[in-house]
């Protein structure tokens, strides 16, 4: 019987888990904030809506998130392996839109 670290050894390390990728791009407090966010249904993974905080994102991705007043429309660069500083986590994606 496998263990969850073997579980965890076994993922794409290509895909990253968008509460995951929310929290670590730091458009989200905590990991609690990027997962309620994600289960809600306000995000969007290339055009379709995200209602599960388990859904995969892989490099070149499209997402949408809206924050507050406004929306992000973002293209994941480089999927980051950890929550970094503001500026080193602007280099993982590319501002495709901001706006209303």
């Amino acid at each position: 019987m496998k263990g969850k670290k073997a579980a965890q050894s076994e993922r794409d390390p290509l895909t990253l888990r968008i509460d995951k990728l929310l929290w670590y791009l730091r458009f989200a407090g905590n990991r609690a904030m990027a997962k309620k966010l994600a289960n809600k249904g306000h995000v969007r993974l290339n055009g379709r809506r995200v209602n599960r905080a388990h859904m995969m994102v892989r490099q070149g991705d499209i997402l949408t998130i809206p924050q507050g007043r406004e929306v992000h429309v973002i293209r994941i660069a480089v999927l980051p392996v950890r929550r970094g500083s503001a500026p080193d986590v602007q280099s993982c994606f590319e501002r495709l839109r901001t706006g209303q």
